[in-house]
């Protein structure tokens, strides 16, 4: 879920306000408001864009470590080639969002 303060600066990065209880109907202004269904769109824009990088986040979690590549990368051979094998399993199991 969108941090609704984080929301509204995405918005307008001057924005002051405060908000209780991660409420959108709970915001308290110190600058000029921004309307609840500005801030609804955009935090439905925001979600929309974190949720296509899911296949990002996932290989991530999955991919051989940097140590790991670099082992790989010295001792060569057999090491190498099972390193790529679960680099290349991971990239099938979460392909990229619209690919």
């Amino acid at each position: 879920m969108t941090d609704i303060l984080k929301t509204i600066l995405a918005i307008d990065s001057n924005a002051k306000c405060s908000v209780s209880n991660e409420d959108i109907n709970n915001i308290k202004w110190t600058s000029t408001p921004i309307p609840k269904a500005d801030i609804e769109a955009k935090m439905a824009e925001l979600q929309a864009e974190y949720d296509a990088e899911e296949w990002k986040r996932n290989r991530q979690a999955e991919y051989p470590t940097i140590d790991d590549c670099i082992h790989a990368l010295l001792d060569g051979g057999d090491t190498l080639t099972e390193l790529q094998a679960k680099r290349t399993a991971t990239k099938t199991k979460y392909p990229k969002s619209g690919a």
